[in-house]
């Protein structure tokens, strides 16, 4: 019983930092957002933000040990890990710490997607596309080049739509980038 009131006392303070967050990045929010109204921007945004579901991943982790062999064969190993360590991590997050989207928590926030789910803490898609480009630049820098520009799209996108706060992303990429240097020490090579 003891342990049933500590962890509803850590969501409630969980929570209400939250609520602080989300009051505090409104302004930001409503800012990025307004890239929605401009056909092409919002064309772009859902277009990084569908490469971010994870089709343009599973291909590259795919397609890596055809194209480096032993070497992608490894860092496409490396990638799968990562990635189901990511999701199972942010997936726990979201349901144990229930931020509400943008588009939900304030009406001023237009949603110009749909999400795949309904809370926004942390940003999954912006979780994986740091994590992925990491361990594939590591391997590969040639991969910088196109990679990086695609995370940071997938990243701004997610605010841009209405569908995350910023600290929602920068937890995302600081997850991401955690969980890409840890996968980088497993002994696979």
């Amino acid at each position: 019983m003891a342990r049933l009131l500590e962890t509803d006392r850590t969501q409630a303070r969980g929570a209400a930092l939250l609520a602080r967050l989300d009051h505090a990045e409104l302004r930001l929010c409503i800012t990025f957002n307004r890239g929605v109204h401009r056909v092409g921007l919002r064309r772009l945004f859902r277009i990084a933000s569908r490469l971010g579901d994870g089709l343009v991943w599973y291909t590259l982790i795919a397609a890596l040990p055809f194209l480096a062999g032993r070497a992608g064969l490894v860092t496409g190993l490396r990638m799968a890990i990562a990635g189901l360590v990511g999701l199972l991590l942010y997936r726990a997050l979201k349901h144990r710490l229930v931020r509400e989207r943008p588009f939900i928590t304030h009406h001023a926030i237009v949603r110009a997607a749909a999400p795949l789910d309904r809370f926004s803490f942390p940003s999954g898609h912006t979780l994986h596309a740091v994590c992925f480009t990491v361990l594939a630049i590591q391997a590969f820098p040639v991969l910088a080049w196109v990679l990086i520009p695609l995370a940071l799209l997938i990243a701004l996108s997610r605010v841009v739509l209405g569908l995350h706060y910023p600290s929602d992303v920068l937890a995302g990429a600081l997850l991401g980038e955690g969980i890409a240097q840890a996968a980088l020490l497993l002994p696979l090579a």
